[in-house]
């Protein structure tokens, strides 16, 4: 690492912590030329690789325009797609690959979407994947039902068993 000071060519390291949620390195450095400090950050790069082949970093804001559009008259905040954003992110990188498809984007957009807004969940789905007829639709909508079924009847039988203990 060159010194932005004098630019010699080396550097040493005093110091190094986790920045930005573990997502990026934070090293202190000195330099052994002019003696002054200076910080780096370092970023795990992460590449999406589009169908066509293209890779393009990973982009939060890219998740955020994507999914605002599906939310696009509902009653959703912006931490909220923030929160999203991130949480695609950290099971983007739970694979441990450096680059990913862009397919497995799209999946894990679904699920914390599914879990924030039912009708912006299906319009993105609808979408992502190529929804062809109304059967589709009722395909999903189905499934949603099933799904938020289970979950009402695990909440109501961890609520007995709490009431129990």
């Amino acid at each position: 690492m060159h010194c932005p000071y004098c630019r010699h060519p080396d550097s040493r390291v005093v110091d190094s912590r986790e920045a930005e949620e573990g997502t990026a390195i934070r090293r202190r450095r000195a330099c052994p030329q002019c003696g002054r400090r200076f910080t780096t950050v370092e970023n795990a790069i992460l590449s999406v690789v589009k169908r066509s082949g293209v890779t393009e970093p990973f982009s939060r804001e890219k998740v955020i325009r994507g999914v605002r559009r599906a939310c696009q008259g509902r009653e959703v905040d912006d931490d909220a797609l923030m929160l999203l954003a991130q949480q695609v992110e950290d099971a983007v990188r739970a694979t441990g690959s450096p680059e990913v498809p862009s397919h497995e984007v799209g999946l894990a957009i679904l699920g914390p979407l599914r879990d924030l807004d039912e009708v912006a969940y299906l319009r993105f789905a609808s979408v992502y994947r190529s929804f062809s007829s109304a059967a589709d639709f009722e395909h999903e909508i189905a499934d949603l039902r099933r799904r938020r079924a289970d979950s009402e009847r695990a909440d109501s039988e961890h609520a007995v068993a709490a009431a129990k203990d």
